[in-house]
């Protein structure tokens, strides 16, 4: 394979052969003519680890696991499988936290998700710097989705804001692309001049325009492509893309002059990695991702990959963009989190400041 991780665990299968003192054990209760049952003889099922993602990355983790899986199997003889979790990305974050989510490795939409793992022990402080590229495996951003034809006549942020324009975007309390999609809309205002009070004022409107908050970004994008809600989706490029694919030409997108770059984190759990066999595996599985065989299946997927080389081959789908950092907006994505979305942070001041129409689903239960 090429660009094979640098170290493949360098252990035979698990319990391929059995130890010679156990042969002969075997022997001897033989010959003794006592009878071997078969829960007797060594387990072997394939080694086994669980990913907890971010809601829409279904389907690029099951393409990355059969090809892992597979190269794996190749060049360390190790069976595995590769166990998948998806929800909205806080909501993840607080599963593996409380024990209900036994993480061997988490794939976050935010770095900041992934930092309240390790601020609670569960993974070492220096987790960003044991991969490459600071534990980001690839890109992505916020654009819009809208219904063949554009009959709102949207392409920047302050169009969201129009008479009778509806908004469909995940709740920024249990979401990555929620919490994404008011971070760029905040940038859209500061980033052009604007200051922070035009830009509260900004996101006070925008959110008197959403429809529904969905839980995460798949149930968001059923939202509006299945169910018809809203006339604007706020979506990973990824997800968009996904959509619009799916849609048969009802649904289009639409790229706004600016958006946030967005950064989603991997790191492998070390409070649940304890054992040496199964850190080494979920090592692999994470340096897996930085190879060039996967990083094409990112770019295949809608997701900007790092390498550069592959992106390039890419520009037809994913575009060369106008994307801030979250450093234009904050220190960083921890800095983020907690002014925009701890308690009594920005958000729950926007949200707070729009009343639920009838029937409308907002944050946390509160209206209709």
């Amino acid at each position: 394979m090429t660009d094979a991780p640098e170290e493949w665990p360098r252990r035979a299968r698990r319990l391929s052969t059995l130890p010679w003192l156990n042969v002969l054990g075997v022997v001897a209760i033989v010959v003794a003519g006592v009878l071997i049952t078969v829960r007797s003889l060594p387990d072997d099922r394939p080694n086994q680890l669980l990913n907890v993602s971010y809601d829409p990355t279904r389907e690029v983790y099951a393409a990355l696991d059969q090809a892992f899986v597979a190269e794996y199997r190749e060049h360390t003889g190790i069976a595995l499988d590769v166990k998948q979790s998806h929800g909205g990305s806080g909501r993840q974050a607080r599963g593996v936290i409380d024990g209900s989510e036994k993480a061997n490795v988490v794939s976050f939409a935010l770095v900041s998700d992934v930092d309240a793992l390790q601020k609670r022990g569960l993974i070492a402080p220096d987790w960003q710097k044991r991969l490459p590229h600071d534990s980001i495996a690839y890109t992505s951003t916020i654009v819009f989705v809208v219904r063949k034809g554009n009959a709102k006549d949207i392409h920047d942020w302050p169009d969201l804001v129009k008479d009778g324009v509806s908004v469909v975007t995940p709740d920024p309390k249990t979401s990555g692309n929620g919490q994404l999609s008011f971070l760029a809309a905040w940038g859209s205002v500061t980033t052009r001049g604007g200051s922070s009070a035009q830009a509260l004022d900004y996101l006070e409107q925008l959110y008197r325009h959403v429809a529904v908050f969905d839980a995460g970004a798949r149930s968001s994008a059923t939202s509006y492509s299945v169910q018809q809600v809203g006339d604007v989706h706020l979506t990973w490029e990824n997800e968009a893309l996904r959509e619009v694919a799916d849609s048969k030409g009802e649904l289009q997108i639409v790229y706004p002059p600016t958006s946030i770059k967005a950064e989603p984190a991997v790191a492998w759990v070390d409070a649940n990695d304890e054992d040496p066999e199964t850190a080494a595996d979920a090592k692999a599985y994470l340096r897996y991702l930085f190879t060039d065989p996967a990083q094409e299946l990112f770019a295949q997927f809608g997701y900007r990959p790092v390498n550069p080389a592959i992106l390039a081959k890419h520009l037809d789908r994913l575009p060369n963009l106008e994307l801030f950092p979250v450093t234009a907006i904050a220190r960083d994505w921890d800095d983020a989190k907690q002014r925009f979305f701890g308690d009594n942070g920005i958000y729950d001041v926007v949200a707070a400041s729009a009343p639920a129409a009838p029937g409308r689903i907002v944050p946390n239960g509160r209206g209709g």
